[in-house]
């Protein structure tokens, strides 16, 4: 079994965090779970107050919206099967083929709009399961074959293509899956709150979430409580396949022209999404509102620097510096809390067996 990343959530303990006394204790067991979104509401009014003129509108904020969506989309598609300890690169490549594959087999081969959806799914789903296999039976790491899949599928891309634009006439049901609007909003922004909310019910209250995350942080300890350890990584894959391949549909039906140069953008910043999502609200475990939170930070900061005349290269910059920001300050916050929290075992067992040397739990 191959893990990429492990999940290191502490959850909280009445026991030991009641005795956190004073408000700066309050605060500091909080920081960790509530500071990026506080942070994006700090950023958003800090801008609101610099750029009253175009900032806080209702044209920036449709235009975010719209923006970030297919990012949004990729990030928790990305969000499913870190759940299991594991990376899929292949959002970021997948996304290039999706968006060109769905404008094609309208244009070129003649399927109904909602035929050449539907075929570009099962593609989607068909590659996470690829992707399934390689990580599972072939014991390949996460990492190194999603680049491998990712790449092939960017190959075919290129030569689906030819290297060149695919364009033609579309059918406005086709236009309108991301043309729409809906309560004066991009009906994007609502494709996106829908998922979410699918995806925190299944993995918060449901015992497949459940599984997944044992799975993610203890892969033995999975296998020998008899959660099918194999079929739940699959299964993470090819949701995120089939995830990922709407994203493809969506930008399609936004740019309506597929071109293999659009598409690899996305891969950094759903990424760093997802990865500033396990910093805050369950810190160290990915979480569907915290890979939210991380998307919108980014979207709120690009924004507000781009609309003082940021620089091109402002964008994967910010992007960098945040994901490496907030985890190193995640991580030592997680440090710290493990650390009190052994030290106040010690604390118990000494008060309860005077002279006996304390047994710290072990590392996992």
């Amino acid at each position: 079994m191959t893990t990429s990343i492990k999940a290191t959530a502490l959850e909280p303990d009445p026991s030991f965090d009641a005795r956190v006394s004073g408000l700066l204790g309050r605060i500091g067991r909080q920081a960790p779970v509530y500071g990026l979104p506080v942070l994006t509401l700090g950023l958003i009014v800090l801008f609101s107050i610099l750029l009253p003129q175009s900032f806080p509108t209702l044209f920036n904020l449709r235009s975010i919206l719209s923006d970030k969506s297919v990012i949004a989309l990729l990030a928790l598609a990305a969000t499913i099967p870190m759940m299991t300890g594991k990376i899929d690169l292949t959002v970021g490549y997948g996304i290039v083929l999706w968006h060109i594959l769905a404008i094609s087999l309208q244009t070129h081969f003649g399927l109904p709009w909602p035929a050449a959806v539907a075929v570009v799914l099962l593609c989607g789903a068909l590659f996470g399961v690829l992707n399934g296999v390689l990580v599972e039976q072939a014991q390949i790491d996460s990492f190194i074959a999603t680049l491998g899949t990712g790449t092939v599928l960017y190959a075919i891309a290129l030569w689906h293509s030819g290297g060149r634009q695919v364009i033609g006439s579309l059918p406005d049901g086709f236009v309108n899956i991301a043309g729409a609007e809906f309560l004066g909003l991009p009906v994007t922004a609502f494709y996106v709150l829908a998922v979410a909310v699918v995806l925190w019910l299944v993995s918060e209250h449901t015992p497949v979430g459940r599984a997944l995350y044992v799975i993610g942080s203890n892969p033995k300890a999975a296998v020998l409580n008899g959660i099918p350890l194999q079929k739940c990584v699959m299964g993470a894959f090819v949701a995120s396949g089939t995830l990922s391949a709407f994203a493809g549909v969506v930008l399609a039906s936004r740019l309506q022209i597929g071109q293999a140069g659009v598409g690899l953008e996305f891969l950094l910043p759903a990424l760093v999404g997802a990865f500033l999502g396990s910093t805050t609200i369950r810190p160290g475990r990915v979480n569907v509102w915290g890979t939210l939170v991380g998307v919108a930070i980014l979207a709120v900061g690009i924004s507000g620097i781009q609309q003082f005349g940021g620089a091109f290269f402002v964008e994967p910059l910010f992007n960098g510096v945040t994901l490496l920001v907030s985890i190193g300050i995640a991580g030592y916050a997680q440090r710290k809390r493990g650390q009190s929290i052994k030290r106040r075992i010690a604390e118990q067992q000494i008060a309860s067996h005077p002279g006996v040397a304390p047994k710290l739990p072990l590392e996992s």
